[in-house]
């Protein structure tokens, strides 16, 4: 990696799939700008994660912005609302959904990559093994896409923007393969929405059933300190 490679701004959330999109921005030859949105979420350890991950992967520059989501609600991440425990409901969208929360934080990524000149974005949404999230899936990625190339500057003078998606079409347990795969510590990353006093997972909420089971299922040892075993 040196001055004169591409740069790509990655949508860091401090999460694993967020991890491993940045992991393989630095794989594909790019200088990464780190972006994380701090909204206010209850699971705001996430914050700390994502400067971890930075840090470890020696990003050109990352930037933390505060964008408090709570004014808007409607979310269990970012309202009292609680966080559901049960397990994924299949075709039913969680209260765990924030609205358009991928839609606002592409544009912003959207707009730091026009001003920095990179014409990459990386983000590390999963269409199989996820929450049921619209904002997941490849139709929302390849809309936005297109969006990004009639809305800017830059797409409308013909330097497009590309959307990488690498993870879209993984199994939590081809993610976690990738994470030992690139030579990452996924013991940086954090998944849990709703984070114990004592900072650990909780072990029952969505994302930390989906992490266990990803790493179990890839036959990998599991770095995360659960409250309880999902």
């Amino acid at each position: 990696m040196n001055a004169s490679s591409p740069l790509a701004v990655v949508l860091l959330s401090g999460g694993l799939d967020s991890m491993v999109a940045a992991g393989r921005a630095r794989a594909d030859g790019y200088r990464v700008l780190a972006l994380t949105v701090d909204y206010n979420q209850r699971h705001r350890i996430e914050i700390a994660a994502a400067r971890r991950i930075a840090a470890a992967l020696d990003v050109e520059r990352h930037i933390v912005l505060p964008l408090d989501l709570t004014g808007f609600g409607g979310s269990a991440l970012t309202a009292d609302i609680a966080v559901p425990k049960g397990g994924v409901v299949d075709g039913e969208v969680p209260v765990t959904y924030v609205p358009a929360r991928n839609t606002i934080f592409l544009s912003l990524s959207l707009g730091w990559a026009e001003a920095a000149g990179a014409r990459s974005l990386y983000i590390g949404v999963n269409a199989l093994d996820y929450s049921g999230y619209p904002d997941c899936r490849p139709d929302f990625i390849a809309q936005f896409e297109r969006l990004a190339n009639i809305a800017t500057k830059a797409g409308v003078e013909g330097d497009r923007f590309k959307i990488e998606a690498p993870l879209l079409h993984m199994s939590k347990a081809d993610i976690a393969a990738e994470a030992a795969r690139l030579g990452l510590d996924a013991g940086l990353s954090w998944s849990c929405y709703d984070p114990t006093p004592k900072g650990e997972h909780c072990g029952y909420c969505d994302s930390c059933r989906l992490r266990a089971k990803g790493f179990e299922e890839a036959g990998l040892s599991d770095p995360t300190i659960y409250a309880a075993h999902p």
